[in-house]
């Protein structure tokens, strides 16, 4: 086994330390998530917190380390007799993106259970992981329903496992990490909710803490052992110090003044529910304990908001988390008590180094308002003849000419928009797909493991064979053929790539801050329904690729919200670049369908028949079978008509602005014509 990096080693990440050592404090916190981008120590520390957490005892031979001074009376193993415990060290469970469901929880052997009526189980990941720490990186990236799975257990401490009226349950209470690169998506809020705390990493900008990173990581993987011993105080120090604030925690006061500032900075920052409450009331004990007081300080307050509320601010993909200090500042002096709203005296919550000296750590990061921006005035287009003068299309003085870009339009709901046919991608709830949650829509011999029994179709194939099995009591002969897989019917989530015109005659004020409006709108859709984006711009001569795909929707709502407009309008070459992108992901993830929706008026122009070659590249797509819908941007008082005539070649639909909107026409779920249908 490896030598583990040491804790006390990490060069900065001050708020990340905090966090983790609070759990270890007071697993009650209910679990830190770590957002930052790549390679800023995350899973090092995680790792490295296990040699930190005190050794537990457990039940000799227990497969689900019960504690022998009180074990679970509903252990699968159990009724356990009176025995000394055998201590270990808490063990890290890492669970991989690609787990399975039964690999998470465990599973029932289904055909034990049909003909004998035992319970024989498997214990997952979660049976694993209790009394110790569950590590899941790239959370984000895990399936939501085993993130469901997960947070479950993580709140009530048990897992339960139930297949076909066959229930087994047991205790699972852990200390749970999730490490997450925003950029590659976010969580959903509801999931985001069930992380005690959150904190925000990010790689130091000072050269002198770079150079020390560099230097210790060098050292390390010289003379892992060697460095480890090193540091092996420090460590031993910091082990002590754990284990004496959780046997402080249950003597700290916290005090009717203090929850009263829980209360009024929760209500002040508007989160929902009353977890953030709760949360924020046993992270403040937790700094107390970590401080070695006995009684909870406005201090304790203060850092516990800036680690419990972030996150839980977040309402969709397109806020920046984080909380503004000086708001939270005034609540805590507004309500809390005349004697703790001095600063001059206020303690330290973590004297020894993690948190920052004046509190303001925590993943707290105040959200960064964007400066006021005039949008250019003027129009552009691309020919005169195409829009009569006066009209919202009508040409600028400054075709050609890249304008700065405008501010979005406020996004909307928009109506669905889906592939035809039945697809087998990952799960999300855009398209119809075999999935292995939905409906039932029939039965087959499992492929592998069997994950969902289709109780009536095992006993329509075993009962033809029952007196040639010797049947002679009540019970079922069931064999391993006897056994049906049920095939599920539910939603799967798309490949949603945008191409969007930024050309001239797109320019237009108030037009590209509509466009711009409908592509959020179609983001936030994408974001709910678990899809990965990928956004296209052609303007001028070219197209690129502004956002390879992705599943991170705000990163495209970045890039979106910087498109420069202006110049001819190349959509062959749009189109084009859009094909390679799609071959290129079709080679990556065959299973997740492509949708191809185009943002344009239609127009084509610059080089030789650029119409004509717009209608060839259509063609492609169309060839291929690719759902295309083509959001039609034309306006003024005469239209041409030709996003119509780019959809019938794409083989898609055209819809406009106005039609986008799901309450256009109340009930309506617009589905995009698939080249096969079409044709």
């Amino acid at each position: 086994m490896s030598t583990p990096y040491p804790f006390t080693a990490i060069v900065g990440q001050d708020d990340l330390r905090l966090g983790l050592l609070l759990n270890a404090v007071s697993p009650a916190v209910g679990g830190v998530l770590v957002r930052g981008e790549k390679g800023t120590a995350k899973s090092t520390a995680v790792r490295a917190l296990a040699a930190l957490v005190p050794e537990v005892s457990v039940v000799p031979g227990c497969r689900f380390s019960c504690d022998p001074v009180s074990p679970d009376p509903a252990c699968p193993d159990g009724p356990h007799a009176e025995a000394a415990g055998v201590s270990r060290a808490a063990r890290t469970v890492e669970l991989p993106v690609g787990a399975s469901e039964d690999r998470l929880v465990g599973a029932l052997d289904i055909e034990r259970a049909l003909s004998e009526g035992v319970k024989a189980f498997e214990p997952g990941l979660l049976a694993d992981a209790h009394r110790g720490i569950l590590y899941v990186d790239e959370v984000n990236l895990l399936h939501d329903h085993l993130v469901d799975l997960l947070l479950d257990a993580a709140a009530m401490g048990a897992s339960y496992v139930e297949r076909e009226g066959v229930s087994v349950r047991h205790a699972a209470r852990f200390l749970l990490v999730g490490t997450m690169n925003p950029e590659e998506g976010e969580l959903r809020p509801q999931l985001l909710d069930r992380f005690g705390l959150t904190v925000e990493v990010a790689a130091s900008r000072d050269t002198d803490e770079r150079v020390e990173v560099v230097r210790r990581r060098l050292a390390y993987d010289d003379d892992p052992e060697g460095f480890a011993a090193r540091w092996s105080g420090e460590e031993s120090a910091l082990r002590e110090r754990i284990a004496a604030a959780r046997a402080l925690l249950p003597r700290v006061v916290l005090g009717d003044g203090v929850l009263r500032q829980i209360a009024a900075t929760c209500a002040a920052f508007e989160v929902d529910g009353m977890r953030a409450d709760i949360v924020m009331a046993r992270t403040a004990t937790a700094l107390a304990a970590w401080a070695g007081r006995e009684e909870v300080t406005a201090d304790d307050v203060r850092q516990a908001a800036l680690l419990a509320l972030p996150h839980r601010r977040r309402r969709n993909p397109f806020d920046a988390p984080g909380l503004d200090e000086d708001k939270l500042d005034q609540t805590l002096d507004e309500a809390g008590p005349q004697e703790n709203n001095d600063g001059d005296d206020r303690p330290d919550p973590d004297p020894d180094g993690g948190g920052d000296d004046d509190g303001g750590g925590g993943g707290g990061v105040p959200p960064q308002a964007d400066g006021d921006r005039t949008p250019p005035r003027g129009e552009s287009g691309d020919t005169p003849s195409q829009a009569p003068e006066g009209s919202p299309d009508a040409p600028g003085r400054s075709t050609g000419a890249e304008q700065q870009p405008v501010a979005s339009a406020e996004p909307f709901r928009t109506k669905m928009l889906s592939v035809p046919g039945l697809g087998e991608g990952a799960a999300g709830r855009r398209s119809r797909a075999r999935t292995e949650h939905g409906r039932t829509t029939g039965a087959r011999r499992p492929q592998g493991a069997l994950t969902k029994l289709h109780l009536a179709a095992t006993v329509q194939a075993a009962a033809p064979h029952q007196r040639a099995r010797g049947r002679s009591g009540r019970g079922l002969v069931v064999r391993r053929d006897d056994l049906r897989q049920a095939t599920r019917e539910g939603r799967e989530g798309n490949l949603v790539l945008f191409v969007v015109d930024a050309s001239g005659s797109m320019a237009a004020r108030q037009r590209m801050s509509a466009v711009k409006g409908a592509v959020l709108s179609l983001l936030l859709d994408a974001y709910q329904r678990r899809d990965k984006v990928g956004l296209v711009t052609f303007r001028g001569k070219e197209a690129e690729v502004a956002l390879p795909p992705t599943s991170s929707v705000d990163a495209a709502a970045s890039r979106l919200e910087s498109l420069p407009t202006g110049g001819r309008t190349p959509l062959a070459a749009g189109l084009l670049k859009a094909h390679d992108v799609l071959r290129v992901e079709r080679l990556r993830d065959p299973s997740r369908r492509p949708l191809l929706v185009v943002v344009t008026d239609g127009r084509a122009t610059g080089g030789p028949e650029p119409v004509a070659l717009a209608g060839r590249a259509g063609r492609l797509h169309r060839s291929e079978g690719t759902a295309s819908v083509v959001v039609d941007c034309e306006s003024g008082y005469v239209r041409l008509g030709l996003a119509g005539e780019l959809a019938q070649e794409l083989g898609g639909t055209a819809v406009t602005l106005d039609e986008l909107r799901a309450d256009s026409i109340a009930g309506l779920v617009k589905d995009v014509t698939a080249a096969g249908r079409a044709a």
